[in-house]
């Protein structure tokens, strides 16, 4: 289900893992570049820092507000170079709810530009693809490129 509101992104979406099993693919830099970037680094702790280098010349960093282990992530996010989204400028939540075998995984992107929803939209459902694949053992290369 993808929900775009006014200034925010939702996506949600079942893994077939456990909350333990995907927390690590937010804290983690060798299991976050599996799904998302070319090189990733990242300080997991509140106040730290994250940069998530895309492709070579989409870099996003931010800092981490709130960590629940299992449960939640809360992120600022921005990109740097962009006048529309700068670093710091959004917030993203990641919501950890077991559910039956799995996990469903509720990202919100919050404090977006409008004209900025449909391409943080098409980016978060095709890195949400992969998340998904690869939390479920299976390989992420076969989600397309945006």
């Amino acid at each position: 289900m993808t929900q775009t509101q006014s200034d925010k992104v939702i996506k949600e979406i079942f893994i077939e893992c456990r909350p333990e099993t995907l927390f690590p693919f937010f804290t983690d830099p060798e299991k976050m570049i599996r799904w998302m970037g070319s090189h990733i680094l990242l300080d997991p702790t509140i106040g730290g820092k994250f940069r998530i280098d895309l492709n070579g010349h989409d870099i996003a960093t931010g800092e981490y507000v709130e960590i629940v282990p299992n449960e939640k992530i809360v992120m600022t996010w921005g990109w740097e170079k962009s006048k529309l989204v700068p670093p710091g400028s959004s917030t993203i939540e990641f919501l950890l709810a077991p559910k039956e075998n799995g996990t469903l995984l509720v990202l919100t992107h919050f404090d977006l530009p409008v004209e900025e929803l449909a391409s943080h939209n098409k980016g978060w459902t095709h890195f949400m693809s992969r998340l998904q694949l690869l939390a479920e053992g299976q390989d992420p290369s076969s989600v397309k490129a945006i």
